[in-house]
């Protein structure tokens, strides 16, 4: 396997511990108690864009499903609960990522700093580490009714194979999106006990989301990944990825729309149903300034442009949130 150079930042976290391609001054290296910070390190709680992309979809379940019916008070518990959920389970996939991905991370410069890799943590104490954040996930899920348990314990074979693809597709974004939006059928069926059309619809668009932002992300590592033999919808895409950004970006918006039409639109609410669909307006409109905005070989703009993703979703929640409330 290719080994890259390493340089001097990357050798320089590798011996104080930190991880190279985390945000400076994050909370973990900061505050955390130093026998857990490789053990956060592992979960990527130095990075909290996974857990809010993650948390999502949940809340667009949660809110769409409520504006069908009414809000209830166990909604309050259902948005705690899918935001530690979405901690615990972001922090057990990226520990089996990195367990599963430990010899390719041990050859490129920006990964090699990571808890395995660079001997913070063994396989059999990430492994440990792993099983104890999904059982403690496991106690939350088991407080929802049956349908949201057994879709809970299905999602998990999304996230056994997710780190795979990458060695068998061209597309492991679309693998990504389809475990990191279960949660907008998982929290609907904690809601309401069924998963109606609307909810199937309101993952798809998730899903078209997650290929639309994880390919902005795959940009900044395209020449490592042609050098290590990582594929990617970055990579599979080229000089045409603009145009597929483009086609991600306008499937997510009318998926979006459509779910918010066949949830809505038999109560006869206009106001509800304008208000719902004027966030998946925002929505569409913010993706828009983003590929405005976005440089695809500059790292930099592709980081910032992935991050902006965060106030991108929370507009959906938001906006489905005041249509419930209506």
């Amino acid at each position: 396997m290719t080994q890259f150079p390493e340089t001097p930042e990357a050798a320089h976290t590798a011996s104080a511990g930190t991880v190279a391609d985390a945000p400076k001054d994050n909370w973990v290296d900061r505050f955390a108690p130093p026998p857990m910070r490789p053990y956060l390190r592992l979960s990527r709680a130095d990075r909290p864009i996974g857990t809010w992309l993650l948390l999502m979809p949940c809340l667009w379940g949660i809110a769409l499903a409520a504006a069908v019916d009414a809000p209830r008070l166990w909604d309050l518990w259902l948005v705690v609960s899918c935001a530690a959920g979405a901690f615990l389970m972001r922090g057990a996939g990226c520990t089996w990522n990195d367990i599963t991905d430990r010899h390719i991370d041990a050859s490129v410069s920006r990964t090699r700093s990571r808890p395995i890799p660079s001997g913070q943590v063994t396989v059999r104490q990430a492994l440990v580490w792993m099983v104890a954040q999904a059982l403690s996930a496991a106690l939350i899920l088991f407080s929802y009714n049956w349908l949201a348990i057994g879709l809970g314990i299905a999602s998990l074979a999304l996230v056994a194979i997710y780190p795979f693809a990458k060695r068998f597709t061209w597309w492991p974004q679309l693998f990504l999106g389809l475990a990191f939006n279960w949660g907008a059928v998982l929290a609907w069926a904690a809601h309401a006990g069924e998963v109606p059309l609307a909810a199937v619809v309101l993952y798809a668009s998730g899903i078209t989301w997650t290929l639309y932002y994880d390919t902005i992300y795959a940009l900044q590592d395209r020449e490592d990944d042609a050098l290590i033999g990582v594929r990617s919808t970055a990579r599979l895409f080229g000089d045409n990825t603009g145009w597929w950004l483009k086609l991600f970006l306008l499937s997510t918006i009318a998926l979006m729309a459509l779910a918010v039409i066949l949830a809505l639109l038999p109560a006869r609410d206009p106001v509800q149903l304008a208000l719902a669909l004027a966030g998946v307006w925002a929505f569409g409109w913010h993706m828009v300034r983003q590929m405005a905005r976005l440089k695809p070989d500059d790292p930099a703009s592709c980081r910032s442009e992935f991050l902006a993703n965060r106030d991108a979703g929370l507009i959906v929640a938001l906006f489905l949130a005041a249509a419930a409330a209506l």
